[in-house]
């Protein structure tokens, strides 16, 4: 269910992300205003989710590789679920600072 959920959100991403790329040849000005809206920190949690998103994703779509083409996949998929989402919280405190790092300079000061 999850990974069917972060599908859906990276694609609805990827549908704002071709708008608002787009709009730098309908107006510049325009383009250069919604760009100026995602250096906001509330963005930038945004963004974070972004990443959790798509790494979970990604990791989580590995392990389904796994279950359907290795012949012991259905066996450990538990254990291997447990394993995307051991090494998923370890990235995910990883890209706290480099993700959220300018959002709190703004919030709480440098």
């Amino acid at each position: 269910m999850a990974h069917r959920v972060t599908g859906v959100l990276i694609f609805f991403f990827l549908f704002v992300h071709v708008l608002d790329t787009a709009l730098v040849r309908v107006s510049p000005e325009a383009y250069d205003t919604v760009v100026a809206t995602y250096k906001s920190p509330i963005v930038a949690v945004l963004e974070y989710g972004l990443v959790a998103a798509i790494l979970f994703h990604a990791l989580n779509g590995l392990r389904v590789i796994a279950v359907d083409f290795w012949a012991k996949g259905a066996r450990y998929q538990k254990q291997m679920l447990w394993t995307v989402v051991g090494i998923w919280i370890v990235l995910m405190l990883g890209a706290i600072y480099p993700v959220l790092g300018h959002a709190a300079r703004e919030v709480f000061g440098s």
